[in-house]
């Protein structure tokens, strides 16, 4: 059996992957390691509980919140809300533990299961293993007033809103705004803070029923957010996953405008503001060459990590940095949030906007996106990616095939079965024959 936890804690097929049993025995575990904190500490443990509107969250929530109360533990249940709320109550409630069930823009079938230590902050490899470990060893069960109670976390959504908001350095007055809430967890407070920071709201795909998440809108289907631009003749376009850790943007014109371009419209921003900690921005090997040829050019120093926004966190605490992302939209500002937060990226940038009088497409000039083709292959191998010659070969013949003006990256997805293949060049014709090609040898040699 392979490892329990991938890159965003343990994700799968709700009710066949992902079991009640499975969640509970999680969180029991969860809380003997991570609640620890709280009781040598002369307290109660306490928990934060979140989930995203998906129907299984709901036996799952359920499960988890059996777990944690049978350790001992006082749950919060804050019901419906985005990954990073339940970050952002973990830390501001001190509580020293936080549950977020959600398996983000995954299809609805699937769902998750994220951790968070006290302070909201997401958990090293060396703490998911401890509770891997300890899932169903024997252990002395609480009886009588010992066992903990669960509580509705009552006005959780409006204190995240309102921290939202707070984070603003002007209002967002004068502009008209398309928010795509992938029927997820951020379809009530992403509109909320919006409307409140002054935007004028279009929101779209904010009716979840249990069964809607990411059907054909979100982050993962930008061609709605971009005709709904277009139409509502906005501003600006955001749009967010069904866990709302991740945003992305489209322009007045309807033109996307991604994380790596986000990234950089902070990074510019915080360094005039003088809050870009050691002229430095953190970025994934995934990010868009262009990318770095532009901080490079502006004089930004850059770090780059694995894939997965807990690597940026890492390097980001390491390096005392205070912004970082992915491509993929997830951005990090240390300096109002423990992790990454697609709302508050949404405000953020808009307030660029705002503060600049520049429209969208001109702050994502900034940089000059090299045409980016990224092919998943499934049905594969990926464990053996690294391990055969005949791939290894082919991925060095790329490389030399692009020379300096173009790159390839190969890797083994952290939350689906699957292998990715990314090639960038100077044409887009040139990166999808390349990528095809070693997306074929992929095939061939990890069957």
């Amino acid at each position: 059996m392979g490892r329990l936890f991938g890159t965003d804690g343990v994700r799968g097929l709700a009710n066949r992957d992902l079991t009640a049993e499975l969640a509970l025995d999680l969180a029991v575990a969860a809380a003997h390691v991570l609640g620890d904190v709280g009781a040598f500490a002369g307290h109660r443990p306490v928990a934060v509980l979140g989930r995203d509107g998906r129907a299984s969250g709901e036996f799952l929530s359920a499960a988890v919140s059996a777990g944690l109360s049978s350790a001992g533990v006082t749950v919060l249940d804050a019901g419906v809300l985005p990954t990073p709320a339940v970050a952002f109550l973990t830390d501001t409630r001190g509580a020293d533990l936080g549950v977020m069930l959600s398996a983000s823009h995954n299809p609805m079938p699937d769902n998750g299961i994220k951790f968070f230590a006290r302070g909201g902050v997401k958990l090293d490899d060396a703490i998911e293993d401890a509770i891997e470990a300890r899932i169903g060893e024997p252990w002395d069960r609480p009886t009588g007033g010992a066992v903990g109670r669960v509580r509705s976390y009552d006005g959780a959504a409006e204190r995240y809103v309102g921290h939202l908001v707070g984070t603003l350095p002007c209002d967002l007055d004068g502009l008209r705004v398309v928010v795509d809430c992938a029927h997820g967890a951020a379809s009530w407070v992403a509109p909320e803070a919006l409307r409140r920071a002054g935007a004028e709201v279009v929101a779209i795909n904010a009716s979840p029923d249990g069964t809607n998440i990411n059907d054909g809108c979100g982050s993962t289907h930008l061609e709605v957010l971009q005709a709904a631009v277009l139409e509502h003749r906005a501003d600006a376009g955001i749009a967010h996953d069904g866990d709302a850790d991740r945003c992305l943007a489209v322009d007045a014109a309807g033109r996307t405008v991604d994380g790596d371009q986000i990234l950089a419209i902070l990074a510019l921003a915080m360094r005039e503001t003088g809050r870009l900690a050691g002229e430095t921005v953190v970025a994934t090997v995934m990010s868009n060459l262009g990318f770095k040829q532009a901080m490079r050019r502006e004089g930004v120093r850059l770090v780059e990590t694995a894939v997965g926004d807990r690597y940026v966190l890492e390097a980001m605490r390491a390096g005392g940095f205070s912004l970082g992302g992915e491509q993929s939209g997830h951005v990090v500002m240390l300096d109002h949030a423990t992790t990454g937060d697609g709302l508050l990226t949404a405000l953020q940038v808009l307030a660029r906007m705002a503060t600049t009088g520049r429209p969208l497409a001109d702050l994502a000039g900034v940089m000059e996106r090299l045409p980016q083709v990224l092919v998943n292959v499934r049905g594969v191998d990926k464990s053996r990616v690294d391990s055969v010659p005949e791939l290894s070969q082919a991925l060095s013949d790329a490389q030399t095939e692009l020379g300096d003006s173009g790159r390839v990256l190969l890797r083994p997805s952290g939350t689906e079965p699957l292998v990715r293949v990314m090639v960038e060049a100077t044409s887009a014709d040139q990166a999808r024959d390349v990528a095809d090609r070693l997306a074929s040898v992929v095939r061939t040699t990890l069957a």
